[in-house]
């Protein structure tokens, strides 16, 4: 049997919090085919319609990892990918897994970005809650381990600063976890009910 070399970096992590641009500028520095997972969802109808409250695709993801694998497997030897999206975790198989990068973004920030995206109501409210209690970070850490995931604080910082960070990290495959602490920092501004205020999100 032919041994699986890791040949794929991720990047996830909340809607919002600078995946596309990042992703697209790291795939050209490393010479990589990108995989963006939510055009490839849409392009090949791998979901099962739109949540008809949040208007989110309903992703199907067992048809996407097969689809995905199926991408990975019919490639020269060598060829590198950067698959970016906040479900990568749950569809990159952990043999191909060179490393995971998890983006975070301050949720103040954030969610000036996604009500600007025209997010609302439970939308907005989920990924936000999602980005507070380090939902993208767990999922991928129970993915991969702790030794192949590095989490990257973007708040208000450039694509490329975030890129050449990365860089450095993937060259010496070397994992960072624990870098933000969001329910701290809103606790401490006295601000958690603006984010879980069940009321606010209706």
């Amino acid at each position: 049997m032919v041994a699986i070399r890791p040949n794929v970096v991720i990047i996830t992590g909340t809607p919002g919090v600078g995946k596309s641009t990042v992703a697209r500028l790291l795939a050209g520095e490393l010479g990589a085919e990108l995989i963006s997972l939510g055009e490839l969802v849409e392009r090949e109808g791998l979901h099962e319609g739109r949540d008809p409250e949040t208007g989110s695709l309903l992703v199907d993801l067992s048809r996407l990892a097969e689809r995905l694998s199926e991408i990975l497997a019919a490639t020269k030897p060598g060829q590198l990918f950067v698959v970016e999206g906040h479900y990568a975790q749950n569809v990159v198989p952990a043999d191909r897994l060179l490393m995971a990068f998890v983006l975070r973004k301050n949720p103040y920030e954030l969610k000036c970005i996604l009500v600007s995206r025209g997010y609302r109501g439970r939308k907005l409210y989920e990924n936000l809650q999602a980005e507070i209690l380090d939902v993208c970070l767990w999922e991928t850490v129970q993915a991969y381990g702790m030794e192949r995931v590095y989490e990257v604080d973007t708040t208000s910082r450039s694509p490329e600063e975030i890129v050449t960070e990365v860089l450095k990290a993937l060259k010496a495959r070397k994992s960072r976890v624990g870098v933000v602490d969001w329910l701290g920092v809103l606790e401490r501004d006295g601000r958690l009910s603006e984010f879980f205020n069940i009321e606010k999100q209706h």
